[in-house]
């Protein structure tokens, strides 16, 4: 069989089985399954490869920035966050909106979930915005965006798959993602003021203060630190991004039940529960995927593509702006580790012979997979915020418009000045 004929039936059998609705994940296994036994492999190979995936170091960040996400949203420490921004920011118009994309971004330092952050931070505040006037559609558009801060300010999930599947460091890409999370909170802020203007939003109603603002600091102090003690740890070479992650499980147990008292040992073990499950699927899908990129080198599939792109004569902007686009189709249809292990495999060989810094990508691939989780049909941000506002699908995406083409303006600046990124490496 030709090497185009096997790239074909791998896609193809993954495409036709995804429009069926089955998971992504037997998705990937079944179609390595049908092209190894084409191919005359032993079946055994999937076990060793989804064994050897999983079975490193690196990996176990995943689980345990889960874990400490989810015992943070129910520990209450989003609540505090939200406290400190209000008093911070004080009687300014629009200024709750501001207070929203604020606390995203600490929570975001904090859990490192798109999804995570919408519920935490949206689903506190978007009542009490709705209550002093602000539109419905345009809070949860807001928060929907905003949530999606989560997987660009380390830790980050997505950046973290990235990374163990092609040995780039984690910490240079956290590191770039604190300069674009920046700048995504700049323009997010931006926009908001000048809706707040054009909408006649209301203001915050709470004067700022010293004594209020101390007050407010010495409630929420244990969130903010958090950031501090763990992101901190990771570039003074103190420990591991792995490590870093159960210095996160521990620090949420010792505040969150100790110190906070926010949930008992019966809570303790729901929240695990709910971690395990989510953790599950990420690792079932990153490790069926390992077979799938096998193939592609094995198969001669890789070598296949890169040679067509070489002899195309396409230059190094082309080719970063066509696995820029479809990053962000395949964005609208799949889940964010899903796209990141199926089209890594493929796009980074190619990326590496035009002179693509493997960390420019990545930055790219956590962008793309952000704006897809804002986009129908996927759009887990949506859904996310849909659980508490009972708004349409429709009405959410159309408060969200102004936003959304805040996150495409920077992912444009991060395409064409890779600096931003690769300074970094």
């Amino acid at each position: 069989m030709s090497t185009g004929t096997l790239a074909l039936l791998l896609f193809g059998l993954f495409a036709v089985l995804l429009v069926f609705k089955v998971p992504v994940s037997f998705c990937l296994g079944i179609a390595s399954m049908v092209c190894l036994v084409i191919l005359d492999y032993p079946l055994t190979v999937i076990a060793q490869k989804v064994f050897g995936a999983l079975n490193s170091f690196s990996i176990m960040a995943i689980p345990l920035f889960i874990l400490a996400g989810n015992l943070m949203t129910e520990g209450g420490l989003s609540k505090r966050l939200v406290g400190f921004c209000e008093t911070l920011l004080g009687n300014v118009r629009g200024g709750l909106a501001l207070v929203a994309i604020f606390a995203c971004a600490f929570f975001a330092a904090l859990s490192g979930s798109g999804p995570a952050t919408v519920i935490a931070i949206g689903g506190m505040i978007y009542p009490e915005m709705v209550k002093r006037g602000y539109p419905d559609y345009q809070v949860a558009g807001l928060v929907t965006v905003a949530g999606g801060l989560g997987p660009i300010i380390p830790p980050s999930i997505i950046m973290v798959v990235y990374c163990t599947m092609t040995n780039t460091s984690i910490t240079s890409l956290f590191s770039a993602g604190f300069v674009v999370g920046a700048l995504l909170v700049i323009t997010l802020v931006t926009i908001a003021m000048v809706q707040a203007r054009i909408h006649h939003w209301p203001k915050t109603g709470v004067k700022f203060s010293v004594s209020r603002l101390l007050a407010a600091f010495k409630d929420s102090a244990l969130a903010l630190i958090m950031p501090v003690v763990v992101l901190g740890g990771i570039y003074s070479g103190l420990f591991t991004p792995t490590e870093a992650g159960a210095m996160a499980v521990f620090y949420s147990l010792i505040v969150c039940m100790l110190i906070y008292k926010t949930f008992n040992l019966r809570s303790l073990f729901k929240i695990v529960k709910d971690s395990a499950i989510s953790c599950s699927v990420i690792m079932f899908i990153m490790g069926t995927s390992t077979t799938f990129s096998w193939l592609f080198t094995v198969s001669g599939i890789s070598k296949y593509l890169v040679s067509m792109v070489q002899n195309s004569g396409l230059g190094y902007y082309p080719i970063l702006l066509m696995i820029t686009v479809i990053l962000l189709i395949f964005g609208f249809f799949l889940e964010g580790t899903a796209t990141v292990t199926l089209l890594i495999p493929l796009f980074l060989p190619i990326a590496v012979s035009v002179g693509i810094d493997p960390l420019h990508l990545g930055m790219i691939v956590s962008l793309t997979n952000v704006i897809g989780c804002m986009t129908p049909p996927v759009a887990n941000n949506i859904f996310a915020c849909s659980t508490y506002t009972g708004l349409s699908l429709g009405r959410i995406s159309k408060g969200e418009i102004p936003y959304l083409m805040g996150f495409l303006f920077v992912l444009v600046l991060v395409v064409f000045i890779p600096q931003m990124v690769t300074m970094f490496g």
